[in-house]
């Protein structure tokens, strides 16, 4: 502010500060190492189930939900609990590479096999859930071993159902039902060949006497002069057999279609 005359006068604004623009940033470039000291280039690092996998290459198709790697499949493994009055149906659903699949099927399989039997009805239910599950194991059998990385090492299958110790406890009501589901047939084939003896046969005036009741006779020869003849065998008139007769089933006449009369011996 400058005072001349009794008046105050403002000076002339100064120009703005003109600012300069920056100079580009000037990168050096990068040493290059002696031939003597130069560190090759990293080949591929293989899969640790498979062949080596490309720089850069990425998983294609369906992933395990548990680790990561691929090939995997859609599977669903079923278990079974049996607690006397009630029961608990189980099932894992997911995507699975073939160890982790392999892990899940073991585990819920061994389960089952200790756990699925305490009941009535899951004595019955357990083994159609132990076949239903080698549905899974078949297609978990068909995927090859994974190809390509996962974010975390896969599961661990472990040993066989039938090596682990609930294939061991399981074994006793497996035996019990193989041997109830062999008796039946068995059971049935011998009663076909063995049947039933054929009944002896009756002849008009000769006796006999019946062993069983009447709604399930079973009749034999016996001599008239016995103190063990019950019966003398008539043939039936026109009318049928007499008042107080007793009727002889078809199959012990001689053609086996012919009915006959039991006249009770002494009347």
């Amino acid at each position: 502010m400058i005072v001349d005359g009794g008046f105050v006068t403002t000076p002339p604004p100064t120009p703005p500060y003109q600012q300069q623009p920056p100079l580009p940033y000037q990168q050096q470039p990068p040493p290059v190492p002696h031939p003597a000291y130069a560190t090759p280039p990293m080949p591929p690092q293989p899969h640790p189930y498979g062949g080596p996998v490309p720089p850069g290459a990425m998983p294609g198709g369906a992933t395990c939900e548990v680790c990561g790697a691929a090939p995997a499949a859609a599977v669903t493994v079923r278990g079974h609990q049996g607690m006397l009055v009630i029961m608990r149906f189980l099932r894992r659903q997911g995507v699975f590479c073939r160890p982790c699949g392999t892990a899940v099927f073991r585990e819920m399989q061994a389960d089952t096999l200790v756990q699925g039997w305490w009941g009535p009805l899951s004595a019955i239910i357990t083994p159609f859930i132990l076949l239903v599950n080698l549905s899974a194991r078949s297609t978990l059998r068909a995927l090859p071993e994974p190809t390509t990385w996962g974010w975390r090492p896969p599961l661990d299958p472990g040993k066989s159902v039938m090596r682990r110790p609930a294939g061991l406890v399981a074994a006793i009501p497996l035996a019990a039902l193989a041997l109830v589901v062999l008796a039946i047939p068995v059971l049935f084939v011998i009663g076909l060949v063995a049947g039933d003896d054929p009944p002896e046969k009756l002849s008009v005036g000769s006796c006999a006497r019946n062993d069983g009741s009447w709604s399930a006779q079973d009749l034999k020869p016996e001599p008239c002069g016995s103190s063990g003849a019950e019966f003398q065998v008539t043939e039936p008139g026109a009318e049928g057999c007499p008042a107080g007769d007793y009727l002889a089933y078809p199959k012990y006449s001689a053609d086996g279609v012919t009915t006959l009369c039991l006249h009770p011996v002494g009347r």
